[in-house]
């Protein structure tokens, strides 16, 4: 499945400033990384975000949200942003800045 590269520019705009950043093609579509530790990507239109656990479950009760279930069950930490849920950029950053924040958290890989 290809992804919204429109989306890419997005994203790359908001973290082009981010040291440790890297990206790699992952559940079918585009991951980025931070020291190694997945922050975000995208799936076809739909953001996908690494929160933790906390974090997801809480962001769940947000509009556009729903549970990242590629393999059929959901992953508690992840969530994906439907495209509505992005329309601008600051509803992006603000959610890329969320994910962000998580991986920042996490031992570098």
């Amino acid at each position: 499945m290809p992804y919204d590269e429109h989306l890419e520019e997005r994203i790359d705009r908001v973290l082009k400033r981010r040291r440790g950043i890297a990206t790699k093609k992952m559940f079918g579509g585009l991951c980025y990384l931070l020291h190694g530790n997945m922050v975000c990507g995208i799936v076809g239109e739909t953001l996908m975000l690494r929160l933790g656990n906390e974090g997801a479950e809480a962001a769940l009760a947000e509009p556009h949200t729903r549970p990242m279930d590629f393999t059929g069950r959901p992953l508690r930490s992840m969530l994906y942003v439907d495209p509505g849920g992005i329309e601008s950029d600051a509803e992006l950053e603000a959610w890329v800045e969320r994910a962000l924040a998580f991986a920042q958290t996490l031992p570098p890989k």
